[in-house]
């Protein structure tokens, strides 16, 4: 039988930087890093706990306004799994291709114990990430050491684009964590042969891959495992795979069915669903297009400062160029290469920051190699303790800064227009929304419509005239729009397109006006 491959002796940096024998020192050290390892867990979870409960009405509201409210059709309409729907395609179903919606189910489920509140949604999230941070430490331990993985906890946890996306509703940080879960599993598959490893490694990356389909990049790292399995010319008896090892081939086989084929299947699903039913959309779809260098320059420009900090960019870069680089050590390195890549041919998806969360990782993990590495160069135990301290403190400070703007209610004014209209109008109403793009009203008034402009069922922008934006109201009052709802990000529109204006003002009655919003009744005898 042959012999299942050993990592090779960690060359870590720093004092402490490998587990010691289990004599007292051993001891101490191991429990020192448990204590620091938990401490991070619990400042990291309840950091996400802030605001658990808040509307959706922060920066990332449109998405999460999207999920909560296929959350909502599910408890409402009925548990259907397979068709997740949305609110804004006017009288249609509004049935859309997904990722899997496990996420927004599990989330009815509990709303038929609890009622329909946010914590729920965002709860799913924190639960992921708390589960995550510890299997994240256990993989950076297994490839670079103890002291480079406590950094890097330090770093996953409180980076602030981790941090928000680890209490939002939506899909990114259980996939994410995910995916952690299911490489530190089949590295440890690769080392132990152990049955129950390979199963959960196979279920946690398919998982991974049904709730988000973009975690696709961490086959980049698992192909790197395998590879580095097969070509190890020391261990010509004892690699995984080998031409002789039918056995491995077989387990590596079942390994890809077991994470693709479920994805596979789902997803062409979603396709149908899509290709169906009004309005059409596939979440995600588009996003795959070649940008300008310019566009490229912002979004490292923003994921170097606001999603990670200076200080973890400029860490992750030394730890980058320092760390160890042997057999099973390019786990990190090949990922990095993979959402690089990922990043320029998905250019125009990754407007969005969560695009860029499995970044998180990798530059935690190296900015964790890059502490360690500064460690090793001081030699007084005193100065070591102050810059730590110092590193520490300035982290929190820069991490706080980047993520508060994010908690602003920016869409606030969407909420509250919807709640009037939830009072204001019967359930059968449909509601044509100036609002960006962005469901929220819709979600929280209860009541389905249309992004106003509309086209092709998905929001077409603002109008290039007054002409283009009448014909377009017009044309939704044929198909049975009730109201119609101005928000203060577009009240321009009233003097930019004055045409517009009279004949909302001839067509319609309003209903409620706010510094806010404006809310009008569309006329019945002009429908």
């Amino acid at each position: 039988m042959p012999q299942s491959p050993q990592l090779p002796p960690r060359q870590c940096y720093g004092r402490n930087s490998l587990p010691l024998g289990k004599g007292r020192g051993g001891q101490f050290f191991e429990r020192r890093t448990n204590s620091l390892l938990m401490a991070v867990w619990i400042l990291a979870v309840a950091a996400r706990l802030i605001l658990v409960d808040q509307p959706y009405v922060d920066d990332w509201s449109w998405r999460q306004s999207d999920v909560a409210a296929i959350a909502s059709n599910f408890f409402q309409h009925g548990f259907r799994f397979g068709c997740p729907q949305i609110d804004w395609a006017g009288a249609a179903a509004g049935y859309v291709g997904t990722e899997f919606p496990i996420l927004p189910f599990f989330a009815a489920i509990c709303y038929k114990f609890a009622g329909i509140h946010e914590w729920i949604g965002r709860g799913e999230s924190v639960i992921f990430f708390a589960i995550s941070l510890p299997f994240f430490f256990l993989l950076v331990h297994e490839v670079f050491g103890s002291t480079p993985a406590i950094w890097a906890a330090f770093f996953y946890a409180f980076t602030p684009l981790n941090v928000f996306a680890g209490r939002s509703f939506m899909p990114d940080v259980p996939s994410l964590s995910l995916g952690i879960i299911g490489l530190y599993f089949f590295l440890g598959w690769l080392r132990e042969r152990k049955t129950a490893q390979f199963y959960l490694a196979a279920i946690a990356i398919s998982l991974s891959l049904l709730i988000k389909l973009t975690s696709i990049v961490i086959a980049a790292p698992i192909l790197y495992l395998i590879v580095a399995g097969i070509g190890d010319p020391g261990r010509a008896q004892g690699d995984l795979v080998t031409s002789r090892d039918r056995r491995s081939w077989l387990q590596l086989a079942a390994f890809a069915a077991i994470a693709l084929l479920p994805s596979s299947i789902w997803y062409w699903h979603a396709h149908q669903i899509a290709e169906k039913f009004y309005p059409h959309h596939f979440f995600g779809a588009g996003g795959v297009r070649l940008e300008s260098f310019a566009w490229y320059w912002n979004i490292g420009e923003q994921t170097a400062t606001s999603s990670l900090t200076p200080i973890v960019a400029i860490l992750a870069l030394i730890g980058l160029f320092v760390a160890p680089r042997g057999k099973f050590r390019c786990i990190f390195d090949w990922w990095l290469a993979a959402m690089v890549l990922f990043v320029v041919a998905v250019g125009y998806g990754n407007r969005h920051p969560w695009y860029q969360l499995p970044l998180v990782p990798i530059a935690a993990a190296f900015a964790g190699v890059g502490c360690a590495f500064l460690q090793s160069k001081i030699s007084s135990r005193v100065a070591i303790v102050a810059l730590s301290i110092l590193l520490t403190s300035s982290f929190a400070i820069l991490a706080f800064l980047y993520v508060r703007p994010l908690y602003e209610p920016t869409a606030a004014q969407l909420r509250h227009a919807g709640l009037e209209l939830n009072q204001r109008t019967s359930g059968d109403a449909l509601i044509v929304a100036v609002d960006g793009g962005n469901p929220t009203i819709f979600y929280y008034a209860g009541r389905k419509g249309w992004h106003f402009l509309e086209q092709n069922g998905i929001y077409g922008g603002n109008p290039k005239n007054s002409q283009q934006a009448i014909a377009d109201l017009e044309r939704l009052r044929r198909q049975g729009a009730t109201h119609f709802v101005l928000t203060t990000p577009r009240f321009w529109w009233l003097e930019s397109y004055p045409q517009f204006a009279q004949h909302l003002t001839e067509s319609a009655t309003v209903l409620k006006a706010t510094p806010e919003f404006e809310i009008y009744e569309l006329n019945r005898a002009t429908r």
